[in-house]
């Protein structure tokens, strides 16, 4: 995607979907690094999100949690998959 002055936008080099193999939603996911991993959500996959719906629906605002356990589970497997690459250190 080309950004300011016809530059490619780096905010989405190297991401990749994921979904959620509890409830299908799909996000976008870099791993930085074993430990740093960014994801992002649409407004779609926090509505397909069943965590964060029971959450919201408990009171909570989505924008006030940290993660869904679920969704951190299948990155973890897409990694150990070879969907998603760990840059080496």
């Amino acid at each position: 995607m080309p950004g300011a002055a016809g530059r490619p936008d780096e905010r989405h080099a190297g991401f990749r979907r994921v979904e959620c193999d509890r409830c299908a939603a799909a996000v976008l996911v870099v791993k930085f690094s074993r430990q740093h991993t960014s994801v992002q959500w649409s407004p779609a996959s926090v509505r397909a999100c069943a965590e964060f719906s029971a959450r919201a629906a408990a009171g909570e605002q989505t924008a006030l949690i940290d993660t869904c356990a679920s969704l951190r589970e299948s990155i973890d497997r897409a990694v150990s998959h070879g969907h998603l690459e760990v840059p080496p250190p």
